[in-house]
């Protein structure tokens, strides 16, 4: 083996470990956020829509001026259709 390839090893090792321990800090401090009450994530916008979104489907509105109405995206209106 090359010596290029076993340097090139044991870099690639050394950044995994590193990236194991960064996610596991990560782990540690959004439990610790959670177990204080800051943490709590991105509320959902358009799950409460969806009866909105498919009644105002049914009317025969396009997903562009539903999303308008509501104030939600496109996309989010395609997935509740």
């Amino acid at each position: 083996m090359r010596l290029l390839d076993c340097i090139h090893n044991l870099l690639g090792s050394i950044y995994q470990f590193e990236r194991e321990i960064l996610l596991e800090r990560q782990k540690v401090g959004i439990a610790k956020a959670k177990a204080e009450g800051k943490f709590k994530g991105r509320v959902p916008t358009a799950k409460n829509h969806s009866a909105e979104i498919v009644e105002l489907t049914n009317q025969g509105m396009k997903p562009s001026e539903i999303a308008k109405k509501l104030g939600i995206g496109v996309a989010s209106v395609y997935r509740y259709r």
